[in-house]
């Protein structure tokens, strides 16, 4: 009988390193280097800038959000405790069209690469400037990001698995590779192409637009809070999702500096392409040890990350939305959840929309001009999405200031400010400088005034269906008893649901948010055991376990009768 029970947990608990590596995904890879190596040595300033403004306090805040309100949904979880329903589904909208923008417009630059793939380096370079076919291999690409869907479709362990070696593999052991071989290669006597100067460090001012490209610096550091999709996949939730994003922001702070500087070395700024630098650069650095071919086991080496981090955006943001969707916020036909406990409907509505957004990118004339855009606009949007969060943070700093949570960032109230208008600063900064066409590329981007209607618009458009969406989604469940939302979902209630509030404000309970949700209905029934807003009681020491036996707790605390405030 014991050994019956001892077998009865099957349930797949994610480890610290599992999701640290899909922390490094979401943040890092070495493809996001050839755009900050045109800064040369000062690309090590800007890292380090948006390293300390813009990810240190995102990672404090989403590390305390995460160990206090620990329950499925992560932004929509923190966003809807500090804010509101309506701000938290916005925010997952945001997420949802960032990542799907990104797959979507960086289809055709795959399918420009193909040739990388084979050993003939000079065919490769001559494809790239003027491809051929590129429709037919880019459907090639999109067929294999379908099979990526459903590989993702098929649960936790499978995806993070493969996140987890892709980073290994196609990150970390090519990273060590370049540093060894670029060290041969000045020791045979060549001189990096950027100046080595202390003063080169300090970044060089040509007016705004040559800023511009910064607003990507701060956007390289941007998805640190996204695997809070898998937080329930967590044995010890509130002390590994803090280890793993501060583990995973120094391994990119790693991947950023060093693939910058050796790009940056190799290639002169005035040559550097963004598609295919790295490629030119292990070339280039294999030719030193008569193996230029080198560059072919690169490309195939890093196709596990591309691999990783399709994984790895299909999973957080769509897993994310599909629960939030079952409490009503989305359509019957886009909340189903199969055997492997994944919102498979929604992940392949995705992979329908990166599909129709690759062949639209590729039917405009300037390709490389509207992958500029696209990738502001995601830059400019995933800022908003943070903005929102730092402001959620600090209003649950003093609307549930009682509540408990297994990390707060240092400072009291004075270091919650602090990590809140630093963030707030950086990232509006980012979204201003983001509307600057970057110098580097002007002649891709066109007119000013184009480049800036066409963000804007875009911008416009995702904010218009987050806020439709969430009205339809209320004017329907009212006008048809609540038929969107799915009864049995595993999304639990919002604590200010569950204190009998009809919105976030200020309380005094210090129950921790693990008790209140222990055995609740879902979000959008009825609340099964509603809580006294200003109840005090003395916190159990194991709160913040995942598998903690908190129901005696909830038992002893729970105020059946429903209050009236």
């Amino acid at each position: 009988m014991d050994k019956t029970q001892t077998k009865k947990p099957q349930k797949y608990y994610m480890s610290t390193l599992a999701l640290t590596m899909l922390n490094v995904v979401m943040i890092a890879g070495l493809g996001n280097d050839p755009q900050q190596a045109f800064y040369g040595l000062s690309s090590v300033t800007y890292f380090a800038i948006g390293f300390i403004l813009f990810f240190v306090p995102t990672a404090l805040v989403s590390a305390e959000l995460a160990s206090g309100w620990p329950q499925r949904g992560g932004i929509f979880r923190w966003v809807g405790e500090g804010l509101g329903k309506g701000w938290a589904f916005t925010c997952l909208i945001i997420l949802w069209f960032q990542s799907t923008f990104n797959l979507g417009a960086g289809m055709p630059n795959f399918a420009a690469t193909v040739m990388f793939f084979t050993p003939h380096y000079h065919r490769a370079i001559q494809f790239l400037q003027h491809p051929q076919h590129e429709i037919l291999i880019m459907c090639g690409f999109i067929a294999l990001f379908w099979f990526v869907t459903w590989l993702a479709a098929r649960g936790t362990k499978t995806f993070s698995n493969v996140a987890k070696y892709g980073v290994i593999i196609g990150t970390f052991i090519p990273l060590a590779i370049m540093v060894i071989l670029l060290i041969v290669w000045l020791c045979q006597g060549h001189k990096p192409a950027m100046p080595m100067h202390v003063k080169n460090l300090i970044p060089q001012w040509n007016g705004m637009g040559t800023l511009a490209l910064v607003a990507g610096v701060l956007f390289s550091w941007a998805g640190i809070d996204m695997n809070a999709a898998h937080i329930k996949e967590l044995k010890h939730p509130s002390k590994q999702y803090p280890i793993s994003i501060f583990f995973a922001g120094i391994l990119a702070l790693l991947i950023f500096v060093v693939g910058a500087l050796i790009i940056a070395s190799v290639i002169p700024a005035n040559k550097i392409n963004i598609l295919d630098a790295l490629f030119v650069t292990f070339h280039d650095l294999g030719a030193t040890i008569h193996a230029p071919w080198l560059y072919m086991l690169f490309i195939y080496a890093n196709s596990l990350v591309l691999l990783a981090m399709w994984i790895t955006n299909l999973a957080g943001p769509s897993f994310m939305l599909g629960q939030a969707g079952q409490s009503g916020l989305l359509p019957k036909w886009l909340q189903n959840y199969n055997k492997h406990g994944m919102p498979s409907k929604m992940m392949y509505f995705q992979a329908f929309c990166v599909t129709v957004i690759a062949f639209l990118v590729k039917l405009l004339p300037n390709v490389e001009g509207f992958f500029i855009m696209i990738t502001q606009t995601v830059t400019i949007l995933y800022l908003l999405y943070y903005i929102i969060m730092f402001v959620s943070f600090i209003r649950l700093r003093y609307t549930q200031a009682n509540r408990p949570r297994s990390f707060k960032v240092p400072g009291g109230k004075f270091g919650a400010w602090l990590v809140t208008i630093i963030g707030i600063a950086a990232s509006t900064f980012g979204i201003i400088l983001a509307f600057y066409p970057p110098t580097q590329v002007k002649k891709e981007v066109g007119s000013g005034t184009v480049y800036d209607v066409t963000i804007a618009c875009l911008v416009g458009i995702v904010l218009l269906v987050a806020f439709g969406l969430y009205l339809l989604s209320k004017h329907h469940n009212a006008k048809h008893n609540n038929d969107w939302v799915n009864s049995n979902n595993k999304f639990a209630p919002y604590t200010w649901e569950i204190e009998g509030l009809k919105k976030p404000q200020k309380v005094q309970s210090n129950i921790p948010t693990s008790i209140m949700t222990q055995d609740q209905h879902p979000m959008g029934v009825p609340i099964k055991h509603h809580f006294d807003p200003n109840a005090h009681i003395k916190v159990p020491q194991d709160w913040a376990k995942a598998d903690a036996p908190l129901e005696k707790y909830a038992k002893e605390t729970q105020n059946t009768s429903h209050p009236n405030h």
